[in-house]
């Protein structure tokens, strides 16, 4: 048993003509492009020749590749172990953009690889460390569309139109989300050529969302990809097709796919999502779903405010400077006026009055489900002094 890395070492000397696209290559292409590219990569837009991998270790920016210092050693190793493969040496990348945008609530990242085999892979970034980023995830349970999948669909139909072979789509996180939208949305003639579209414990989409929008085109091509623990890709999820990963950790930190276990040259597969993690994601679902688009977007904007008060540019930086970061968010959390509290105050309620109603349903259920086992192993026992009394 192994990870995404192990996979590398011990399959990284095929080609992938000798062995075609896994979905194991695809989380390690998934997790490539959260790697900072900037300066190193064509950009969307410079028409440039694209770059090979190995190029990058000779950049006198390589370093930079790893500012995200919250997965620096896990990123080390896959560019390292990468770099050492035939597999993905001569990785050809380009088109790459890194959008973050305050004023729009924007935090938009693709880039585009191109295989020996002359397949094309499309790959979504999923939320990184700006917290701008997190209130675009944040709005995907009021908004539609974010500004992030109306890119995702231009990028795709752009990059796409340079190339003539087939294509892959796919992401982490919200890059999974990105991945399955920007291919229900694209251009009939480049969703024809769409092979697979990967969502990798990314969150799906709203009931409503989903009936406006062409899934039903794509939906035999997305793999869909969670964790035993997942929380982030059951968001929203009406979709029950998805496949379930063991991981070596435990609760929310499945959603590293760097924790993700590999067998052979596949992910190992389990039957199904936790149960006790499943009663969650429920509970979850049915509360946004229940608050109607004025109360979430509420909560969503002084959730978001709260956190900005305390100055921090990212994630990084309101994690090293905890307490400063507190002292900002409890002082604007004193100057949220009363009509907000009163809301936020009804919106809290409501998840903690849905998540009794369902615990009780759960206990019912499971009660039932006892007595009625009860009842079988009676009858079953019944019958069997019966047939030795005959």
């Amino acid at each position: 048993m192994g990870t995404v890395i192990d996979y590398i070492k011990k399959y990284g000397h095929y080609s992938f003509r000798e062995l075609p696209m896994t979905e194991v290559d695809s989380l390690a292409l998934c997790q490539l492009s959260y790697l900072k590219f900037e300066g190193m990569v064509p950009q969307l837009g410079e028409n440039k020749p694209a770059v090979s991998l190995a190029s990058l270790k000779k950049h006198p920016d390589y370093e930079k590749l790893f500012a995200d210092v919250r997965f620096e050693e896990s990123n080390r190793a896959l560019i390292e172990s990468m770099l050492s493969r035939r597999r993905y040496r001569n990785l050809k990348m380009n088109f790459y953009i890194n959008l973050v945008a305050k004023q729009r609530e924007t935090q938009f990242s693709a880039i585009t690889f191109v295989l020996d085999d002359g397949t094309v892979y499309v790959a979504f970034r999923g939320t990184d460390e700006t917290i701008v980023g997190w209130k675009e995830d944040f709005n995907m349970a009021f908004l539609y569309p974010v500004p992030s999948q109306e890119y995702s669909v231009s990028y795709l139909n752009r990059v796409a139109t340079s190339f003539h072979g087939p294509l892959y789509v796919g992401g982490h996180s919200k890059g999974g989300n990105l991945a399955v939208y920007s291919s229900m949305n694209c251009t009939p003639v480049i969703q024809e050529r769409i092979c697979r579209i990967y969502s990798l414990d990314g969150p799906g989409f709203r009931p409503e969302v989903l009936d406006q929008i062409n899934y039903r085109m794509i939906a035999d091509r997305v793999v869909k990809i969670l964790p035993h623990s997942s929380l982030v890709g059951m968001l929203f999820e009406s979709d029950m097709r998805y496949q379930v990963v063991e991981s070596k950790t435990f609760g929310l930190m499945q959603h590293d796919p760097y924790t993700w276990q590999v067998e052979g040259d596949h992910l190992k597969h389990v039957e199904s999502i936790y149960e006790s993690r499943k009663r969650m994601d429920n509970t979850l679902n049915t509360w946004v779903l229940s608050l109607d688009q004025k109360q979430l977007k509420i909560f969503v904007d002084t959730l978001y405010d709260l956190i900005s008060a305390s100055e921090a540019e990212d994630l990084i930086e309101l994690t090293a400077e905890w307490k400063r970061s507190m002292n900002g968010i409890i002082a604007a959390l004193k100057e949220v006026d009363d009509k907000t509290r009163e809301v936020l105050k009804t919106v809290i309620k409501s998840l903690f009055e849905i998540a009794a109603e369902q615990m009780k349903d759960n206990l019912v259920r499971e009660t039932r489900n006892v007595i009625d086992g009860t009842k079988e192993l009676m009858t079953k026992s019944k019958a069997k002094l019966s047939r030795r009394k005959g």
